[in-house]
């Protein structure tokens, strides 16, 4: 596969991996980096000598030679950096969330499949191999039927100027959910504080219901002693734990509980099965550098995204309602919710 030519824009705390990984992968050339602040070019310039830089975004608009634009900025720029690549002919990544609102998101996704462009909203735990290795768990019906997921995503830090707790770490699970679960939440109901700084929530307990009967409920905080990153997925035949800090990140228990049939009227017995723990193999790979390349491979060949302008698009979907949860202090209805799983193809 030739290597796409693709520009980084923004150049914060996401930026310098997405260009290592584009600079050491054999898939992309990494032929300029954009950022408004020069001591951040000169940052990268001393680890990638050579590298084209500029901090004016019209140059890399203008450069007919770049194929694609990476935009690694604050989350309330990404609409109007997203469509100005993409109206200047660029494919376009544009890390998580895809827009600040649902409505923005709708509009580039509408945008690039116009312009038969490729865009991938930046999910990168989809392509994290202990998240894949779960995925085929419960497609493959090893799991039984999934009843209930619980996540937990805490650290100290890093707390950000322009977005609650919600759009900052939400995204992750709500991708992760919608991914294994080939649907979108109906109902969310969410609970927050701003505690360090009273107007941006910086913990969020959120629940999700869906139509098939699962619900989830996700804990997000920059304020907890240590960093957590742990799963629970329970299916009527075995349970999941994922912990992403883990050794073994990945633990079956072949565990349950069975309910004969009564007896009699109000009698129940309930059986519990305790069996054994199983830690899969789970393959080393980078998911950054996965995500990359399947952006890549979408531009030169056509091939379906995993992670696709549609699900970034109900990522936002429910980000918004937990929001409006919060300010209404109620339980919210998500309409309009799509499959997620859909794929773009390039043109």
């Amino acid at each position: 596969m030739t290597p796409v030519r693709v520009a980084v824009v923004g150049l914060g705390y996401w930026g310098p991996q997405l260009a290592r990984n584009l600079y050491e992968g054999s898939f992309a050339e990494l032929a300029l980096v954009c950022d408004t602040r020069p001591e951040a070019l000169a940052q990268l310039a001393r680890r990638y000598p050579g590298i084209p830089q500029t901090t004016d975004y019209g140059a890399v608009l203008d450069d007919e030679t770049i194929e694609a634009v990476v935009i690694a900025t604050p989350i309330g720029t990404h609409y109007a950096l997203g469509r100005a690549a993409l109206e200047a002919g660029k494919h376009t990544f544009v890390e998580k969330p895809l827009a600040a609102s649902l409505s923005d998101a709708k509009q580039l996704a509408a945008l690039a499949q116009e312009l038969g462009l490729v865009l991938m909203p930046g999910h990168t735990f989809l392509y994290s191999p202990p998240v894949q290795a779960i995925r085929d768990l419960i497609v493959s019906g090893a799991l039984g039927e999934i009843y209930f997921v619980s996540t937990s995503r805490v650290n100290l830090g890093l707390h950000q100027s322009d977005a609650s707790v919600v759009w900052d770490l939400g995204p992750h699970d709500f991708s992760i959910l919608s991914y294994w679960l080939e649907e979108s939440p109906v109902g969310v109901t969410a609970l927050s504080r701003g505690c360090v700084m009273p107007d941006t929530p910086d913990v969020a307990f959120i629940q999700l219901e869906y139509a098939s009967g699962v619900v989830a409920n996700v804990e997000l905080a920059w304020l907890a002693p240590s960093k957590l990153r742990r799963t629970t997925v329970v299916g009527s035949q075995k349970m999941v734990v994922y912990d992403d800090t883990s050794a073994e990140s990945v633990r079956v228990f072949d565990s349950g509980v069975n309910l004969p049939d009564p007896e009699s009227f109000g009698e129940y017995r309930l059986s519990y099965r305790t069996g054994d723990i199983v830690s899969p193999r789970i393959p080393v790979a980078e998911p950054l550098a996965l995500e990359l390349e399947d952006l890549c491979r979408a531009i030169r060949t056509g091939s379906d995204l995993r992670s696709t302008p549609q699900l970034g698009v109900e990522v936002v979907r429910v980000v918004e309602a937990a929001e409006r949860s919060l300010a209404e202090r109620a339980r919210v209805e998500i309409a309009g919710a799509d499959n997620p799983v859909g794929a773009q193809t390039a043109h």
